[in-house]
């Protein structure tokens, strides 16, 4: 059984995904930028994908910009789900 502070906690994070989504994203594309190893970008480009698959970014898009693992269009994406 959940107390109200409880439930009130609860539907506050879900009041707020779509952000935390979007800040977690933006933290991908600046460590993409940074990342120095395959290894690195490889696990960045995977977290990328579940972030725009959570934010219900277009599809289409989504894939041609993850699999050609193109920096920029990810970053052009993310600029356009924040407005």
């Amino acid at each position: 059984m959940t107390t109200p502070y409880q439930r009130g906690i609860i539907k506050r994070y879900y009041e707020h995904a779509e952000t935390l989504a979007l800040q977690q994203l933006a933290e991908i594309v600046s460590d993409l930028y940074l990342a120095d190893t395959e290894a690195k970008k490889a696990k960045l480009w995977q977290k990328a994908e579940s972030a725009l698959l959570k934010l219900k970014a277009h599809k289409g898009q989504t894939q041609k910009v993850i699999a050609s693992r193109d920096l920029e269009g990810l970053a052009k994406m993310l600029t356009e789900l924040q407005r």
